[in-house]
């Protein structure tokens, strides 16, 4: 005789609360305990494997014990809401932005966000979908408004990610802001590299104000900066339109 579908379903919500959380719930009952067995072992094996290859810093950090305990809460506490394995490495980032109760603990470091949400944009940047920008003529840059690259992309980090870890975890963030820009080329190949703050501004304001065209924007950031040689910095922004346009991170419209 067929097992009641109430029956069926009990056991099943049993057996993911123990794959879950082995550690405080039971095993269902009537169930081979060698097979519940290696079905936590398969779950757990694949959230390590899949983790751990795409936040390889934070795990070298936290080390082998306190990445599984991490791993562990993850595992108990979120409920992804995608069946692609190549974005549950995104659900792991948001889980640990939403300041879950379970990571209030003053033993994880206070970069750990921050770290885990650098190491996953390289993830997120292979996986985008958009295209390149179409190639264009570099004497359009200063007289017709400017575009990002959906393939390039500013960051801003309270913490010096790039620099962090094991051999180096510091208590504080920097003194200022890290800011850095990612970037897919056409070949799919991501470059990570450091801004100053007026070329983060100047990405920044190009977002921010797409109708304006290159000269207006460098205008515009000479303003903001208190610039007193205009003259000057306007031929450096220059250089540096063309420098953000030849690595495919700028365009005009």
């Amino acid at each position: 005789m067929a097992k009641p579908v109430f029956a069926l379903d009990a056991q099943q919500q049993a057996l993911t609360a123990y794959l879950r959380d082995p550690e405080h719930r039971a095993p269902p009952s009537g169930m081979d305990r060698a097979r519940v067995e290696i079905y936590r072992e398969l779950v757990f094996d694949n959230l390590l494997s899949l983790l751990g290859n795409t936040f390889p810093v934070l795990r070298s950090i936290l080390g082998e014990a306190e990445w599984r305990r991490l791993l562990r809460v993850f595992l108990r506490e979120h409920r992804c809401a995608t069946p692609k394995f190549g974005e549950i490495a995104g659900e792991f980032v948001a889980w640990m932005a939403s300041a879950p109760a379970a990571l209030q603990d003053a033993g994880w470091p206070a970069f750990m966000l921050e770290l885990s949400h650098y190491e996953w944009i390289e993830m997120a940047l292979q996986q985008a979908e958009a295209e390149p920008l179409p190639a264009s003529d570099p004497k359009r840059l200063l007289t017709q408004p400017l575009r990002l690259s959906p393939l390039a992309w500013p960051l801003a980090y309270a913490w010096p990610v790039q620099r962090l870890g094991p051999a180096w975890r510091p208590a504080e963030p920097g003194a200022a802001p890290t800011l850095l820009l990612i970037r897919r080329d056409a070949d799919y190949r991501v470059h990570f590299s450091e801004l100053s703050p007026l070329a983060w501004r100047l990405l920044q304001r190009i977002e921010a104000f797409p109708l304006l065209s290159g000269r207006d924007q460098l205008q515009g950031l000479a303003l903001e900066a208190g610039i007193d040689d205009l003259e000057t910095f306007l031929t450096n922004g220059q250089n540096l339109l063309r420098q953000l346009h030849n690595q495919g991170v700028i365009g005009p419209v």
